[in-house]
Order: structure tokens, then sequence, then C-alpha cells
């Protein structure tokens, strides 16, 4: 793949730190879900924005049976219908493979709006299987959350690409 202009070579991402990531994410929503506000309809889904942006940056690690395997944890975290997140995520998931070429070619902030869209279906599914098992409308809140996601992302890409964009030996006389 050609690369842009001043874009930096980036390090292979460790699966180590791509699955930590991953089950910190996990851990943080349940912070925020249990301790900090309950379960808000407008709460950020930390889960889903990690999610998205290793199967945009690492499409060969982590895919579509990922989403579904974080989606089931959340659902029995949360205790909804058992589906509901491994469906949502894994729509999410497709979605982002589908971009994830296009998506890397723009900046940060231009990325965060491209994103919106698919935070927006992923909760709207979950909203619509929520409605269909006969669960109420939780309120017009729901409508914040993917753009509160949408804002963390350029905040999650600067976080998440730190340990990629240092230099394995750091030198003076290395460009790179």
């Amino acid at each position: 793949m050609i690369m842009r202009q001043g874009q930096q070579l980036l390090l292979p991402a460790s699966p180590l730190f791509i699955w930590g990531s991953l089950i910190a994410a996990m851990v943080l929503n349940i912070v925020q879900n249990v301790g900090l506000w309950g379960r808000a309809a407008w709460s950020p889904d930390l889960v889903a924005v990690a999610l998205l942006f290793w199967v945009v940056h690492q499409p060969m690690r982590v895919g579509i049976a990922t989403a579904f395997l974080f989606g089931l944890m959340m659902d029995v975290h949360q205790g909804s219908l058992l589906g509901q997140h491994a469906f949502a995520y894994s729509l999410l998931g497709f979605m982002a493979l589908a971009v994830h070429r296009r998506l890397l070619w723009f900046g940060l902030l231009s990325q965060a709006l491209q994103v919106l869209p698919l935070f927006a279906t992923t909760h709207a599914v979950e909203l619509a299987v929520r409605m269909l098992v006969g669960d109420g409308f939780p309120g017009f809140g729901v409508l914040l959350s993917p753009l509160l996601e949408a804002l963390l992302w350029p905040l999650a890409s600067l976080l998440l690409l730190i340990p990629q964009k240092r230099a394995p030996e750091p030198d003076a006389n290395r460009p790179l």
C-alpha cells in the first residue's frame, strides 16, 4: 500500500497489546456501567470503539469473530438478550472491514466523521433488537452515544497507536 506524504511507518502491533486493550476496554465499560452512572443510554460503548479501531488497523488479527465474542461477553455482563450485542458488534466488524482501507487515508477528524454512521448503525441495531423483544424505548439520550463514540475516536487512535510509533532502537542518525 502506498503511504500518504508525511505518514509515519508503524511497527507491527503486538497481539498481547491488542487483546490487552480490548480487555481493558471491556473492563472500563463494566466500570462505567456499574460504578459511574449505571446503564445510561447516553454512555459511550468503549468496547465498540476499541473493536472498530483494531478491525480497521489490524483486520487480519481482529475481525468479525472477535467482535462476536466480545459481543457475547457484553451481553452476559449487561444481562441483555443473548446475541444482541454480538449481532451489533459483528455488523460493526463487517462494516469496518468494508471501509478499513479507505478510512486510513484520512486524518483523525475526518475518520471520526466517517465512523459516526458505523456507531449509529450499531446502536440502531441494538435498539431495534431490544424493542423487538418488548423492551421499552430508553429515551432520546441513546442518540448521544454514537456522537460520544465518534468524539472518542481520535483519542483512542492516538492512545492505541503509541506502541507502534516508537522506534525499535532509537538512534539520532536514523530518520525512522
